[in-house]
């Protein structure tokens, strides 16, 4: 399972994304910051967003 904390994005958020696959957890994320932060995901977000994603069982 791959997931994503947004406060290792640096937001004061307790979310958690999680997904199977980094392509899933990335569209998740994306909807989370622009439906919760209000923060479009741009490409460069994305790329950093990416090495913040875990394994995790």
């Amino acid at each position: 399972m791959k997931t994503l904390h947004c406060r290792d994005a640096g937001f004061d958020c307790e979310g958690v994304i999680k997904a199977a696959t980094d392509e899933e957890v990335l569209a998740q994320a994306a909807v989370h910051a622009r439906d919760v932060h209000d923060v479009q995901v741009t490409p460069e977000l994305a790329a950093q967003l990416r090495t913040l994603i875990k394994e995790e069982n």
